[in-house]
């Protein structure tokens, strides 16, 4: 380590400075990205919810709207009858008074009896032709009122379609902006998965090739007995040692990582399998382990590092790393690992 610090020291450059400014600004425009998606999204949301409105608005005026012009057909029709009959009532009653009128010039005698039934048919076929031209006129009136029931459809219609096209156009922003969200969010776990190897390479120096430190998957993982004693929570003198480098280590990464990246450094606690013993503190190895986890996490604070980048988890028996039953399957298991993860 002291040669490694000489080494940096007559190199004279210092590159985190810029290192980290550049990574600010980076992150700045990416929540400023996913600041501008949450209210577009919310706005659109709220637009989306007034157009469903709209919507059912329209259908139900549309709905009303058929019915309306179903009714005048169907008046329509029956008017339309009625002239038809009336025309045929006409036309008979037509024929009868040419009728009679031909039988009043062709008999002397009865040529007055006659006259007088001219005269009623007559009057009938007035009254006829009255009753058709109030029909015609009652059928003007529906075909109009049809017609504007028709415009109104139409106009509905198409309000119908630019409101759906609207939609449309604003489900299809929502899509664009979570699409570009998943973007930005993919490059914030690359960046974070960037400072996890650079943090893991920096304890592995710091700690050095032991056999009892290892890294497995994303995890740094420590066996237990570095710093407890069997059954107990309370940390070790030899483990003060230990965990000031991990702090060390931490306090650097925290100065590297923009503050507007969501990270935190959860620590974990595992045992094996085998019951907590009669008379101990803790009720099961569930508890042991979030002790043990928790008494990590408070050392580290008091070592400088934020308490809002740590976070402690207990899991007790529950997820091994050796399924087996010996005695160096039970020593794998009980653990304390780092996770540098997503908060």
């Amino acid at each position: 380590m002291a040669l490694a610090r000489s080494r940096r020291g007559d190199s004279g450059m210092n590159y985190w400075p810029g290192f980290v400014d550049a990574l600010s600004t980076l992150i700045l425009s990416i929540i400023f990205i996913l600041t501008v998606f949450v209210v577009a999204q919310f706005f659109l949301q709220q637009e989306i919810s007034g157009k469903d409105t709209a919507l059912s608005q329209l259908n139900a005026q549309i709905a009303q709207l058929t019915n309306l012009l179903s009714m005048e057909k169907s008046s329509k029709s029956d008017v339309e009858m009625q002239l038809s009959q009336l025309r045929a009532s006409l036309a008979t009653a037509e024929s009868d008074r040419d009728k009679f009128k031909g039988m009043a010039e062709g008999s002397g005698a009865g040529a007055s009896a006659a006259e007088n039934k001219v005269g009623q048919l007559s009057s009938a076929l007035e009254s006829e032709k009255k009753i058709s031209t109030n029909a015609l006129a009652q059928v003007e009136i529906l075909n109009q009122q049809i017609a504007a029931f028709r415009r109104q459809l139409a106009a509905l219609e198409t309000a119908l379609d630019a409101s759906e096209k609207k939609d449309k156009e604003s489900r299809a922003q929502i899509a664009n902006l979570g699409q570009r969200l998943n973007i930005a969010l993919a490059q914030k776990v690359e960046e974070l998965k960037t400072y996890r190897s650079d943090f893991f390479g920096r304890l592995r120096q710091i700690l050095g090739n032991r056999p009892d430190v290892r890294i497995v998957g994303d995890r740094f993982v420590l066996q237990s007995e570095l710093f407890f004693d069997t059954g107990k929570a309370d940390l070790l003198p030899a483990a003060t040692t230990e965990l000031d480098k991990v702090a060390t280590a931490l306090v650097g990464l925290e100065k590297q990582i923009p503050t507007n990246i969501p990270w935190v450094l959860r620590v974990d606690g595992h045992t094996d399998v085998r019951p907590v013993s009669a008379g101990s503190a803790f009720k099961s190895n569930w508890q042991l382990s979030a002790e043990r986890a928790i008494a990590v996490v408070q050392y580290l604070v008091g070592k400088g590092v934020s308490p809002q980048r740590l976070v402690a988890a207990g899991f007790g028996e529950f997820q091994p790393i050796d399924l087996g039953t010996t005695e160096d399957a039970y020593r794998k298991n009980r653990r304390i690992e780092f996770k540098l993860t997503e908060r």
